[in-house]
């Protein structure tokens, strides 16, 4: 059975089970601060099962783009290595919120697997919870009795609570689960040994392939069960696994899922994909292969769906991806040149289909892939470097010959070259590397990360009605509705309020309170914009709100102080002249968009943005710079319409309404059947588009674009391939930014004694600076002859060797490494140590030919080194040329007498 029939029949099967079948989101997660993406299919129900969110449909299924490479979930370094971990894998999954429970649940698994699937029941083993005496939880006898209606009792194995009882986290909705295990082993091998036996031990033959997880309690920060007050279920089935069962296959990578990416790589290497080749030459190029034929999925999903590869957060976990898989393809599969772009077309030809976004954004993911490719194989090639200069360094020494750990550590880090790639290039040289050392420095980065990234959470607790202090508060159940706080902020920046709950959190040595209201003017950072802050007040009690920011669709509200008496009233009011200055903002960059796809042309998206009180970024799609002309077309069209003072239209309405009237969507947002609609209509005697601009936008806005004052664009550059970014200011902010270029000017204007033209004059100054710059050039040229001949005559001979060790007056840097160079080519055998005070700073220069590197196994890097410790400074370089730099221009001398010890 083709994959795509696969999916289909998994839908069409719970369609017919009065399942609402909902659409796969978005890999990003954007309101959740304990994820950074999808990596299972209850991400997107996580609200349902919180209580805080409306059950809509109390049956769904869905197939869920999921992604698993840090955190709890960390299957990155497995990846490609075994022949079934995937980053990117889709997750079919069943859901019942408060509906059916155990009996429907299981009784539907096995009728698709073996009703429609056609799987052998004599292939299938299942796993029921055991029970645990630690949570005092009883062995799961209900579906143990259910699953003995359908598949032999001997096929039936008690699992412990590591494989049989499902949590979301350290904290939340919990409970046992029923995973259904499938025996692809060959007959043979099945008559040898029992698959019972190997049920969850690694075997790559007998493998889980759906897990039923039922909800039925809640663990509390204290490690604590209790009962939700409804119970649910969530089911996961791997597709990729389900389609290697359908299949036959022995490995997902040999399903269809995989194979036209894997045919596509074959080309782009001239290997050949055999897994059935055990040698270890194959073995090699068949998990370059798979990792690369792995990891373009998880790449181009990642970035499809909004994520761009950075150096932090969920941006640093795609590089990382996307440059393990450059790293395969160089060091196991020999391809020297960008590639992985390549990839992009075949995946959206065979997925987008079912995940239109790939298709859609197929060149935008095309091209930055290829930025990011070009961009570290040059930084491989700087690795390569550093590796030879490190391994010669290290082959000079006389007894040590094993490459420091912190060095390998460092190569893998700042380079990306995996330990065994290091290891290779240093027994070339005849050296070893500390492995030790190496392991050590990963366990401490990995510290670091665990407590970068520790958040200690409480549970919420929900105050008293009645009057009382801080102990007068209980626990809050959790699944109930109504927690949440209604938002008002459109309207109003003040409401009364009351707590709802509270909860305690802790993280970096930090202590804050997270605070739940009734009803709230604060925003929560969401859509680009910022979270609001300001104040709860109650009598003569103030407390600061820091911060506001959306989790699980709660609005929580960040303070360093609780109030002395949580049940009373308080008047919460939003900081107005932020709000306001971020209103004006917000609004700037939907006139901006629309400015853009003016000026540019209608291809221009928006990727990105970010919204406050000072300023305002907006990131959007286009291939080259935009020019200074465009940019001024640009912020004139947008002050234009800030002149008009065009009225906002915000209307709420079905999404499909909105879509049909045209309204642009955010850049990797998910949206529900409800969305809020901002408009600012054209001017009617202009004529042209009946809508300036329309976007899909939960935040704050002017109720008239005249209110923004004037809007300045600061800055044009690139964020990644075919990304521009505009950051641009406003109202207050543009003024200020205007008096300070204008002071600027009049103060440049009297320094030039009030020239008439000013550009003139400025240019003026300009020629005779260079004019002066090529005397200044000439004459320093002029000494450095004259030094050179001098240094000449005081070469002294030691051990066949042309020694030059001597302090010069020459106060320029690159004069010094001119003279250097000239003096390498005419002396043979040259060992140069020169000391110089350049702008009053002491600087060294050693420069030594090339067979004195080659057969005497000198360093110059190695020896700058030792002789910059006389004048407190630092520094390195080629074998060859290296320089340093210090602050004590006393210690030149002591310096070059040192320098002998080395030719001695």
């Amino acid at each position: 059975m083709k994959s795509a029939k696969v999916r289909e029949k998994f839908l069409e099967y719970f369609r017919g089970k009065d399942h609402e079948i909902a659409p796969s989101a978005p890999l990003v997660i954007k309101d959740d601060p304990t994820l950074m993406f999808t990596n299972a299919g209850m991400n997107q129900f996580k609200d349902l099962f919180l209580g805080n969110a409306a059950i809509k449909h109390p049956r769904v299924a869905d197939t869920q783009k999921c992604l698993r490479v840090s955190g709890k979930h960390n299957d990155l370094e497995e990846v490609g290595i075994d022949t079934y971990h995937h980053t990117l894998f889709e997750m079919l999954g069943n859901w019942s919120f408060g509906n059916y429970f155990k009996k429907e649940a299981i009784k539907w698994a096995w009728e698709l697997l073996t009703g429609v699937y056609k799987i052998s029941p004599d292939r299938l083993y299942v796993t029921v919870f055991e029970g645990s005496k630690e949570d005092n939880i009883a062995f799961d006898q209900e579906s143990a009795d259910t699953w003995k209606k359908y598949i032999n009792p001997s096929r039936i194995i008690n699992g412990n609570k590591k494989d049989n009882f499902w949590e979301m986290g350290d904290t939340g909705p919990c409970g046992p689960c029923s995973e259904v295990h499938v025996d692809l082993r060959d007959e043979r091998e099945r008559e040898k040994v029992d698959g019972k036996t190997l049920v969850n031990t690694g075997n790559p033959e007998v493998i889980e392939i759906w897990n039923l997880v039922f909800m039925e309690f809640n663990r509390k920060a204290n490690g604590v069960l209790e009962k939700l007050p409804a119970r649910h279920v969530d089911t996961g089935m791997g597709f990729e696994r389900l389609c290697m069962a359908l299949q036959d296959k022995k490995s997902t990578y040999d399903t269809d899922v995989f194979q036209p990416i894997i045919r596509k790589i074959e080309d782009l290497c001239g290997l050949r994909y055999k897994p059935e080749d055990r040698n270890k030459q194959a073995e090699i190029t068949n998990i370059g292969i798979r990792v690369i034929a792995d990891h373009i999925r998880a790449i181009s999903f990642a970035i499809a769906d909004g994520q761009l590869p950075s150096n932090t957060g969920a941006g640093y976990v795609i590089r990382r991806i996307l440059r393990r898989a450059v790293r395969y393809g160089y060091q196991s599969l020999g391809i020297k040149e960008p590639f992985l772009h390549r990839l992009v077309p075949v995946l959206a030809n065979q997925m987008g289909e079912f995940f239109p976004e790939i298709e859609k954004e197929k060149l935008f993911v095309q091209k930055v892939v290829k930025e990011e490719e070009t961009s570290f194989f040059h930084t491989l090639e700087q690795g390569l470097k550093k590796i030879d200069a490190v391994c010669i360094s290290v082959s000079n020494s006389k007894t040590n010959k094993v490459v420091d750990g912190k060095v390998v550590f460092e190569l893998y880090d700042t380079y990306g070259f995996p330990v065994d790639l290091t290891s290779l290039i240093a027994r070339q040289y005849g050296l070893s590397i500390e492995e030790d050392g190496f392991n050590e420095e990963m366990t401490k980065q990995k510290s670091r990360s665990k407590d970068d990234a520790k958040v200690d959470t409480a549970d919420w607790i929900t105050p008293h009605t009645q009057r009382g202090g801080l102990g007068a508060a209980t626990l809050s159940p959790l699944g109930r509705g109504g927690e949440g706080s209604a938002f008002v902020g459109y309207d109003s920046l003040e409401a009364i309020s009351k707590i709802v709950k509270y909860r305690k959190v802790k993280t970096k040595g930090k202590e804050l309170y997270q605070i739940i209201l009734n009803q709230t003017p604060f925003y929560a950072e969401s859509g680009g914009q910022v979270g609001d802050t300001g104040i709860l007040e109650s009598g003569s009690e103030k407390i600061i709100i820091t911060d506001t920011k959306k989790e699980n669709n709660l609005i929580v509200h960040f303070s360093e102080t609780l109030p002395k008496n949580l049940s009373v009233e308080f008047k919460a009011s939003v900081d107005s002249r932020k709000r306001l200055l971020t209103m004006n903002n917000h609004t700037a960059t939907h006139l901006l968009h629309a400015a853009l796809r003016h000026v540019l042309g209608k291809q221009v998206e928006q990727k990105g943005s970010l919204v406050n009180e000072e300023h305002l970024r907006f990131d959007f799609s286009h291939f080259s710079k935009v020019t200074e002309g465009e940019l001024a077309k640009i912020e004139a069209r947008v002050n234009e319409k800030i002149r008009e003072n065009i009225k906002s239209d915000i209307q709420e309405m079905p999404i499909e309404q909105a879509k049909k009237l045209g309204a642009m969507a955010l850049f990797g947002e998910k949206y529900g059947d409800t969305v809020r609609v901002v408009t600012f209509p054209a001017d009617r005697q202009s004529g042209g588009d009946k809508n300036y601009s329309i976007e899909l936008c939960g935040g704050t806005h002017v109720p008239a674009t005249g209110q923004i004052g004037y809007f300045k664009i600061t800055s044009e550059s690139a964020v990644a391939a075919g990304i521009r970014r505009i950051e641009a200011v406003t109202a207050i902010k543009a003024e200020e930014l205007i008096n300070d270029q204008t002071g600027t000017l009049n103060q440049l204007k009297d320094l030039l004694k009030q020239p008439k033209d000013l550009i003139k004059n400025i240019q003026e100054l300009q020629m005779q600076n260079t004019a002066l710059s090529k005397q200044v050039a000439s004459l320093l040229n002029e000494k450095a002859k004259f030094l050179q001949t001098e240094l000449i005559s005081k070469i002294q001979k030691q051990n066949g060797i042309n020694f030059i060790a001597e302090k010069i007056e020459l106060n320029s840097s690159e004069a010094i490494k001119n003279l250097s160079f000239e003096l390498k080519n005419k002396i043979e055998n040259l060992f140069l140590v020169l000391g110089a005070s350049v702008n009053s700073k002491p600087i060294l220069t050693v420069m030594l030919s090339d067979n004195l590197v080659k057969d005497k196994k000198l360093h110059a890097g190695n020896i700058v080194k030792e002789l910059a410790k006389e004048i407190n400074g630092g520094g390195g370089g080629q074998p060859f040329y290296a320089t340093a730099g210090g602050s004590n221009p006393e210690g030149l001398n002591k310096a070059i007498e040192s320098a002998k010890k080395f030719v001695v």
